[in-house]
């Protein structure tokens, strides 16, 4: 293979917004999608032999890609699935790409308690650890053993305890490196779960749950979840609706009127409407309330 041959699984000018849950964003340079970790590796030692900034990428739930597209390699993960369960001990192996509710779903089958919060998070194990996702009172450093990551400079694997990720409130080192133009790749994790329960039980818990997300959050319109991380104690949906920003809406996005920690895609929504949104909330909360929101949302490519 010639530096200027493309690998397998890698394309050029590759269109990103049927890649994320908004719907929205533009051209990759190179879309990368392996299906297998050789190829992943693959992938990375092209991309460092061609000068080329990476950008792994999950199941695109929390992510806002910008609509003038995105220069180097995206390298999206959700191909790489599959879990190894242990239901004596609990203990899950976990790939990337694999789908949180169907991570969840599976360990209530099993009768392992823990995850059953997973479930109404639509990202996937990668993405999860990297954010350190949470939902009803819990998030992932809470059950993460370690992981298992790659460093795309030398294509080195790496295991990294819990105690080495620096975990926080829906933040790992992972973010910070991923920041500093130098992003690894989370290939797996390992969990622990607690072995022994009713299974019927933890999918009627895991039914409860979803109803109730369902309810009091927008899935019937395409979002990128929570916008923004809750400034505790305060809830950020509070802050937001306090304004009356409810319903507020530039050309296709609209921040919810179910709940105002969403943005939702309401038709022909562009990054650069969801992203004037987000500044609008910021912007106001800082002047009424002197409060500042950082997002959750990550974003890829340039914003003005």
């Amino acid at each position: 293979m010639t530096l200027l041959s493309l690998p397998e699984g890698v394309l050029s000018n590759q269109g990103l917004a049927d890649l994320t849950s908004w719907k929205v964003g533009g051209i990759a340079e190179y879309l990368g999608e392996p299906r297998n970790c050789q190829q992943l590796v693959d992938m990375v030692q092209w991309a460092g032999a061609m000068g080329l900034a990476i950008h792994p990428m999950g199941a695109g739930s929390n992510l806002l890609v910008s609509d003038d597209g995105v220069t180097g390699l995206c390298l999206c993960l959700r191909h790489l699935q599959g879990c190894h369960w242990d239901a004596s001990t609990g203990l899950i192996q976990a790939q990337a790409g694999e789908p949180l509710p169907r991570l969840a779903r599976k360990a209530a089958q099993l009768g392992l308690h823990g995850l059953e919060w997973l479930a109404g998070i639509p990202g996937t194990v990668g993405g999860a650890v990297a954010m350190n996702a949470g939902a009803q009172g819990s998030c992932l450093a809470e059950w993460l053993v370690d992981a298992q990551l790659l460093e795309p400079s030398t294509g080195r694997y790496w295991h990294w305890r819990r105690q080495e990720m620096d975990f926080g409130y829906r933040h790992s080192v992972l973010q910070e490196m991923a920041a500093a133009q130098t992003p690894w790749i989370v290939l797996s994790a390992r969990l622990h779960t607690n072995p022994g329960h009713n299974p019927q039980h933890l999918l009627e818990t895991i039914k409860a749950g979803l109803a109730q997300r369902t309810k009091t959050q927008p899935y019937h319109l395409p979002s990128g979840g929570s916008v923004f991380r809750n400034p505790l104690p305060q809830k950020a949906g509070q802050l937001i609706e306090a304004l009356n920003l409810k319903g507020q809406r530039l050309g296709g996005a609209q921040i919810s009127t179910v709940h105002a920690n969403f943005i939702v895609n309401v038709g022909g929504a562009k990054a650069e409407h969801i992203q004037a949104l987000i500044h609008l909330v910021q912007e106001r909360l800082m002047d009424e309330k002197g409060i500042g929101l950082t997002t959750e949302v990550k974003h890829l490519g340039t914003f003005d």
